[in-house]
């Protein structure tokens, strides 16, 4: 009985992601427990450059005209702004490529339990920056677009 009660255990308190490392380790941080904002100035030392610009820009766009809408208006980690935190969790797989200091992590889930205009694949570009991996750039497979090409018309007035 006590095998039984220990698997039991350990399958409660696994996640449903499958973790390959480190660098996927930087990823689940915005996906589990909860979804994170990934342009909230507070996660601002977990990325780095060129994405890091558009922060500092949507930042910009939002303090010149706060009653409109900024550059980033959608979650960009989930390429939609509605989901279901608990079938995210419970779908969320993430795989990583290391190649020395670079690294691509995919995120594969389903923002709701049903749709099959609900599952995302988006691929996450980080950079180790001493010593620990930061996020570069995050591109949605499922709608082909790329976090660092979008524009942002922050006026220059």
């Amino acid at each position: 009985m006590k095998p039984i009660v220990l698997a039991a255990v350990l399958s409660i308190a696994s996640p449903g992601a499958a973790l390959a490392g480190p660098a996927s380790n930087a990823v689940k941080f915005f996906y589990v427990p909860a979804v994170k904002f990934e342009a909230d100035a507070k996660y601002r030392d977990r990325f780095t450059e060129p994405v890091t610009r558009l922060f500092e820009a949507n930042d910009k766009a939002q303090k010149e005209k706060p009653d409109e809408v900024s550059c980033i208006d959608f979650d960009p980690g989930l390429d939609a702004q509605d989901f279901d935190q608990k079938t995210l969790s419970k779908t969320l797989k993430l795989t990583e490529a290391v190649n020395g200091d670079t690294a691509e992590v995919m995120a594969s889930f389903n923002l709701f339990p049903e749709g099959d205009d609900s599952k995302r694949e988006m691929v996450w570009s980080l950079k180790k920056v001493d010593g620990k991996w930061k996020i570069a750039d995050i591109s949605s497979k499922t709608n082909n677009w790329k976090l660092s090409a979008l524009e942002c018309g922050a006026s220059t007035e």
